[in-house]
């Protein structure tokens, strides 16, 4: 019990599980891709949620610009190449079992993130029963 207890991490877990290792070993799903989801680091606004694969990984923590995998396109995205809000990352951190990143970004250009030319790509409510989107008003 002593040796468990030498290698138990928070609450008592081993620290060798997914939940408490120093390892990074982001799990990808079965098309090779991972959640982002990104927010704006002064505040923490949630700015938009992609997907990267390996190669986005890499080459984010590589050169400490955000990129992501277009699952539309088919095609490795480095975040505002054509719109001038590239993400600088400030900090990158996995979720529990390593299956969802969070990147802490400062954003190039207008300050936007989505598509649309929002700040967001969350800029609209959904009615509680379903049936309709508002603006939001934020």
């Amino acid at each position: 019990m002593t040796g468990e207890r030498a290698n138990a991490g928070r609450d008592g877990a081993a620290a060798d599980t997914v939940e408490e290792t120093r390892r990074f070993t982001p799990r990808f799903d079965a098309a090779g891709l991972i959640t982002c989801v990104t927010v704006r680091a002064a505040d923490e606004r949630v700015l938009m949620v992609a997907h990267m694969n390996a190669e986005a990984l890499r080459r984010t923590l590589d050169s400490g610009i955000v990129h992501y995998w277009s699952r539309s396109r088919g095609a490795l995205w480095r975040k505002g190449d054509t719109s001038g809000q590239l993400q600088h990352l400030v900090e990158l951190r996995v979720d529990c079992d390593q299956d969802v990143l969070l990147a802490r970004v400062t954003v190039g250009g207008d300050g936007g993130a989505c598509h649309t030319g929002r700040a967001t790509c969350f800029y609209r409510v959904v009615a509680r029963d379903g049936s309709t989107l508002t603006p939001a008003e934020d």
